[in-house]
């Protein structure tokens, strides 16, 4: 059986790679109580205790985009020195690594999206740092895949579509920036792609990127999700400018998908139907917790 380590599994992916486990795979699942990735020597003992492990899907990540900012050292331990010890553990031990990444790599200057090839160019602190993370990853192994991915949300932990739907109980009124576009990626829907890397078992290693098809703006994202719950709420589109944060966001960080659709052989839902599956697994989930 293949035996695989999720890293981080308490966040949002690693919550939705535990609602696809069927079984059929070893997991290991780690978050920082019983795994901190920052230290070497522990991720080597852990690796040594637990083996042989075949894949780490490493899902540990600083996310907090403006809280990185000023916590640049935290950013840099996980984002950067927490992927460097996972690789150096996966090269001591013939494990493949599984990286999750983000568009926040690129500067957002470019009006068409973004393939792996593209010029980076981080413009916050969690960017630099993820990439910084990327680099110790690429020089110490062969056998990685660095899934480059954007707009994360899920039925789980804290992202944009739960804070919408809090917020629409709370408010009758929202700004929401409308100059910043992109494509949410629904969580639920790259556990699949995880899963189907490990079950493929591929040999085809690299940098990829992956989110949900098409274009729409934060705008736009909190429209459709008022519109899916039918709920009434007045939305205002802002520009960036009027909502000032300490971490700078690319203005356009649409990904193209090619490479992952041609390699893999998948299709990729659009970002419109994995939020109205998204919304449904909420209310699942709503329901089982009464």
């Amino acid at each position: 059986m293949i035996t695989v380590l999720v890293t981080g599994s308490n966040g949002q992916l690693g919550n939705c790679i535990k609602d696809l486990d069927d079984g059929n795979l070893n997991i290991i699942y780690s978050d920082y109580q019983e795994l901190n990735i920052c230290n070497l020597t522990q991720v080597q003992e852990f690796f040594q205790s637990e083996g042989p492990i075949h894949y780490c899907i490493n899902c540990a990540a600083y996310t907090a985009v403006d809280n990185a900012e000023k916590d640049q050292e935290k950013a840099f331990n996980i984002n950067v020195l927490g992927a460097k010890n996972l690789a150096l553990a996966c090269v001591e031990n013939d494990t493949t690594l599984i990286h999750i990444s983000t568009d926040f790599v690129f500067d957002g200057k470019k009006q068409n999206p973004y393939t792996e090839e593209d010029e980076v160019n981080p413009i916050s602190v969690y960017g630099e740092t993820k990439l910084k993370g990327e680099i110790e990853i690429q020089q110490l192994l062969k056998k990685y895949f660095i899934i480059r991915t954007s707009w994360l949300y899920s039925e789980h932990g804290t992202n944009f579509l739960k804070t919408m739907l809090r917020l629409s109980k709370e408010k009758e009124e929202l700004r929401i920036i409308n100059d910043q576009l992109g494509t949410p990626t629904y969580a639920g829907d790259l556990a699949l792609v995880l899963f189907l890397i490990v079950r493929t078992e591929s040999q085809k290693h690299g940098v990829y990127h992956y989110s949900n098809e098409g274009v729409t703006s934060w705008f736009d994202f909190a429209k459709a999700i008022f519109e899916v719950e039918n709920l009434q709420i007045k939305l205002n589109p802002i520009p960036t400018t009027s909502y000032p944060t300490p971490a700078k966001r690319p203005a356009y960080s649409v990904m193209d998908k090619s490479k992952i659709k041609r390699e893999l052989g998948i299709e990729i839902s659009s970002w419109t139907e994995s939020l109205k599956l998204a919304l449904s697994n909420i209310k699942k989930l709503q329901t089982r917790d009464v």
